[in-house]
């Protein structure tokens, strides 16, 4: 599947003239529910890796009412990897302050862009009853994180309307939030009507932040001031757990802390 900037957000695969790249999105994988189906989370792996990874971590989980759908990132030249070929959701030169702090010089907003119009599009189609969440880790994690700011202001970077507007978690683990002062500033400085449901929307999306103090890939200091950039940008809701000794990866314990926060935010029987 691809998408092309400037497309509608939820037509993923069109194309206009005046697009400037088309990503091409790799296999999905889900995990269907083994009970009454209450909630549907598309999860985000991490750089690298693909869907079928994450779906095999997420079916050992002990939360038979929710859907998975894990989607593979595009193959792309990643500038963090010396221009090395991987699957990626967006391009980056690095994890740094820069890209939680002010000078956001690290952001490839259309590729953010692209793969947050393609998880919306993911989840546009589940039954209007069942709730609906993104999560991921790492670089995962970081759009996941993303796409609140941008349920929250009703639209990408780019000026398109975001589509969802019934999203119902976010969990980012061992992740950052990318652009985190700009999309603060966009919460804060304005008086529109708009950015007034922007902050209530902000205010009542729960969100779950993992982070290992051990980490030295996305160092945990990354994690703690993206926790403090979604909380200034008007995020309430929000829960951030840490792990002593714990690098970037994920233990079954943090795994346990995310199934139970699902279950007591998204109300699941079971």
């Amino acid at each position: 599947m691809s998408y092309a900037q400037h497309s509608p957000p939820l037509g993923s695969g069109s194309k206009t003239p005046t697009s400037r790249r088309t990503f091409e999105f790799g296999k999905t994988h889900v995990v269907r529910p083994k009970g009454k189906h209450q909630a549907t989370i598309v999860w985000l792996h991490g750089l690298g890796d693909n869907g079928l990874s994450s779906s095999q971590l997420l079916e050992s989980l002990r939360l038979p009412n929710i859907k998975w759908i894990c989607p593979t990132a595009p193959i792309r030249p990643v500038k963090t990897l010396g221009g090395f070929t991987c699957t990626s959701w967006f391009d980056m030169r690095e994890v740094s302050s820069s890209s939680s702090s002010e000078n956001g010089g690290n952001d490839d907003w259309e590729g953010l862009d692209a793969s947050a119009s393609h998880i919306a599009n993911l989840l546009s189609t589940e039954p209007t009853h069942v709730k609906v969440g993104i999560g991921g880790f790492s670089m995962g994690g970081a759009v996941a994180a993303y796409s609140a700011t941008c349920y929250a202001m009703g639209s990408f970077s780019n000026g398109m309307p975001y589509p969802l507007s019934n999203l119902t978690s976010v969990l980012a683990l061992s992740s950052w939030l990318p652009g985190g002062p700009t999309c603060r500033t966009l919460l804060r400085n304005n008086n529109n009507v708009n950015t007034i449901h922007a902050k209530t929307r902000a205010a009542s999306l729960p969100i779950f932040l993992a982070h290992g103090i051990a980490d030295d890939v996305v160092l945990y200091k990354y994690g703690h001031q993206s926790a403090h950039s979604l909380y200034s940008a008007g995020f309430r809701c929000i829960t951030f757990k840490s792990y002593d000794g714990i690098g970037h990866y994920t233990i079954p314990t943090e795994m346990d802390d995310v199934a139970n926060w699902l279950k007591s935010n998204l109300g699941l029987e079971g």
